[in-house]
Order: C-alpha cells, then sequence, then structure tokens
C-alpha cells in the first residue's frame, strides 16, 4: 500500500512525484512509456523557475536554450512586436527556456526517482478503481494500491475518458501539425539563440510557431481552427513564409506530425481519493505556451495539499483538491481570456502591435505572458478578465 499512486510521468507527475517524495510520501508513479520519448510543447515561461528551484534541478549548461520573451509577427503587413520577460512587472522572473520535451521530461522523472518516488516506466495503466478506503490501478503487471490516485496522463486524460467528462473548448485550436528541422545555418542558429525568443506567426485560420532548440533545431508548427487538418497546411504554410524559407534555407526536415482534438476541458477533475493535473484537467490552446507551465504549478500546488492531508488521514475527502482548483482557475481565466481575445477581438492590433503602447499596459501583458498572473497590481489583466465581453472561463461547460 503506497500513499499515492500517479498516473503519467510528463513534467505535472514528475513535479507531484519529486515533492509528494521530498514530504516523506511513498509514491508509485506508473509511465506507460520508456523514457526519454518524444513530445510536443517545447517552450517554458518563467513561472517555472520557483518550481526547478524546489525541485532541485537546472537547466543552465545544460541541452536547453535560454528564452528571453516572445515575438509576434505578421507577414501580410510586415509588422513585429517583441515581448521580452525582463519588462514584466517588479518580481516577474525575466526568462523561461525553450526545451527538447524527451531531455527535459526524463531530467524530471530522473530528479522524481532520485527524491525517492518509484518510478516503473513501460506500464500502461490499463483501469482504476476509486471506491471504498484505498484506490487501486491495474497494469500488466498486477494491482497497485494507493491511499491516493493522480491522473497526469497528460492528453490521453485517463480518467475523464474513462467518465466521459472530456467537452470540447469552441473557437480555440482544435489541430495542429508540426516538424523539425535539423542543421540550421550558423548564421541562423546565432541568430535565433540570441534571445531563444519563441516567434509566434499570426495566419488567417490560426497561427503558427517557431521554437529555436539547441543544437541548431527549429521546431516549426501550425495551429488551425479549421477542421479536416492534413500535412497539406503545415507544406503551404512554410512554403507561403519567406520568414521560415530564409530560417530553413539547407536545413533538413523531418515528417510531420498531426495531434487533433485540440483544447478541451475535464467536467469532473476530482472527487474522493484522486484528482488530476495538468493537461488531464485541461488544454488550453497553446498560443502563449502555457501547458508545460500551468501542469508544473498545479503539481506542485497538488504535492503540497496532499502531504499534511496523509499525514492527518484527510485525503479521502473529495474536496480536498478545492483551493487547487480555485488557485488555478486563476490562470484558466487569464489564459483564455488571452487566447479569445487574441483570436476574435483587435488585441493584436490595439496591444501586440500598437505602435505607442502604455508602458503599463505592456508590463501587465508580459506578466500574464510569462505565467505571473496570481497579483494584484496587474492593470492589463484585472481590464482583461472583467469584461463580461471578453472573459471566457475554460472550466465551466
Amino acid at each position: 500500500m503506497r500513499d499515492v499512486l500517479i498516473i503519467g510521468g510528463g513534467p505535472g507527475g514528475s513535479t507531484c512525484a519529486t515533492l509528494l517524495a521530498q514530504h516523506g510520501r511513498q509514491v508509485l508513479l506508473l509511465e506507460k512509456d520508456k523514457f526519454p520519448r518524444f513530445h510536443i510543447g517545447e517552450s517554458l515561461l518563467p513561472c517555472d523557475l520557483p518550481i526547478f528551484a524546489r525541485l532541485g534541478v537546472s537547466l543552465d549548461g545544460g541541452p536547453f536554450l535560454r528564452k528571453a520573451g516572445a515575438e509576434f509577427i505578421n507577414e501580410s503587413t510586415g509588422q513585429r512586436c517583441n515581448f521580452v520577460f525582463e519588462r514584466g512587472l517588479p518580481g516577474t522572473p525575466g526568462h523561461a527556456y525553450q526545451v527538447e520535451r524527451a531531455r527535459f521530461d526524463d531530467l524530471l522523472l530522473t530528479r522524481a526517482r532520485q527524491a525517492g518516488a518509484q518510478v516503473r516506466d513501460c506500464e500502461r495503466v490499463t483501469s482504476v478503481s476509486l471506491g471504498g478506503d484505498h484506490v487501486e490501478a491495474t497494469t500488466e503487471a498486477g494491482v497497485h494500491r494507493g491511499r491516493y490516485l493522480i491522473d497526469a496522463t497528460g492528453q490521453d486524460a485517463f480518467l475523464a475518458r474513462r467518465n466521459r467528462t472530456i467537452e470540447p473548448l469552441r473557437d480555440f485550436g482544435v489541430a495542429a501539425v508540426f516538424c523539425h528541422f535539423d542543421g540550421l545555418s550558423s548564421d541562423v542558429a546565432s541568430e535565433l539563440g540570441l534571445s531563444g525568443n519563441i516567434q509566434v506567426l499570426i495566419l488567417d485560420h490560426g497561427w503558427a510557431w517557431l521554437i529555436p532548440l539547441h543544437g541548431r533545431r527549429l521546431s516549426c508548427g501550425v495551429v488551425t481552427r479549421k477542421t479536416g487538418v492534413t500535412d497539406a497546411l503545415l507544406d503551404d504554410t512554410i512554403a507561403a513564409s519567406a520568414h521560415i524559407t530564409r530560417l530553413t534555407c539547407g536545413a533538413t526536415r523531418s515528417g510531420a506530425r498531426i495531434i487533433r482534438n485540440f483544447s478541451y476541458r475535464n467536467a469532473r477533475t476530482r472527487g474522493p481519493r484522486w484528482t488530476c493535473v495538468g493537461d488531464a484537467s485541461i488544454f488550453l490552446d497553446p498560443v502563449f505556451s502555457s501547458g508545460v507551465s500551468l501542469a508544473m504549478l498545479a503539481g506542485e500546488r497538488t504535492a503540497d495539499l496532499l502531504a499534511p492531508a496523509l499525514r492527518e488521514g484527510r485525503e479521502a475527502d473529495p474536496e480536498l483538491m478545492a483551493p487547487v482548483a480555485e488557485h488555478m482557475h486563476t490562470a484558466y481565466v487569464s489564459f483564455a481570456t488571452l487566447i479569445g481575445a487574441f483570436y476574435k477581438t483587435r488585441l493584436v492590433d490595439n496591444v501586440f502591435f500598437a505602435p505607442d503602447p502604455d508602458p503599463e499596459i505592456v508590463s501587465g501583458l508580459v506578466s500574464v505572458l510569462a505565467g505571473d498572473v496570481w497579483r494584484s497590481d496587474n492593470r492589463f489583466q484585472r481590464g482583461l478578465v472583467s469584461s463580461s465581453k471578453r472573459r471566457i472561463d475554460p472550466t465551466v461547460g
């Protein structure tokens, strides 16, 4: 009988596992794949930095690229704007990282092992039992028992799909098609690596990302609100972009991959002896790179709330994780409303590409882009979410 069973070894699950182990709890993490394994979602936010310190991991000096901010580009109009995290409100961390998720996720999972969590990879959970005085997770290797279960299965969303509680979020991106370029020219690699910025290209039907990676690599993808996505969408976007063509000239391109069913919520994220974190709870259109960071933040809060509850025997309370949901609600509403404004309003023209923007508004926007959304002094954020017309609450069906 373990204290906690965690399904999924991505950033949310490994963060939970490490912190719970540091709290002295007996943790078993079950991961269906063998790490390192490929995953998309390579751009992190500055709000991760305090969590890295708590976990005891450092991304400096490794195969990761320091990220100064984000650049937005509209090739059809020639408009460009650059948001540097150091221009955020006082206290907002000044940088983030671009990571190859295979190496990054493996680093976090290795840290969980080092902290004392038991990790079993290549062990897929096929069913769970959540009733009574304990929980159970069944795999091909047998039945594992624990006092509490955390679903950190990402977009697999194990419990949500089992319980049929997945609900699509309308008007956001519905699919992505992407590839990687290897062997960028030395000049391009130096140009992109100087700031490490993610570049977001604004398109009629959505947006495209360009994420520089360590080792002269570039991640390139398109997110669209149209259905029926094929590889041709990526091919056409690259061919139509002089900017992408220039950056990738002479580089070797990988095959395209497609992810469908973007942007959803799980209508039931917690119950007696169980909870969901990260993409197992909700997945927002990734235009502002919030996924990994919000998963780690939720994992941190979950571990800090669960550890004393286990010590005091309160883990069966069905509302134990309500404070985590309330805390994360602020982030989900802030990012969802910003995404909605990105697609539906003139936010891009009036704020992103404004010729003479209000410095306080820019600082507030940068702090939101950095994931620093739990503060009372952000005039931009207050104005964004206070409008009944603009506000989007993705946690409500």
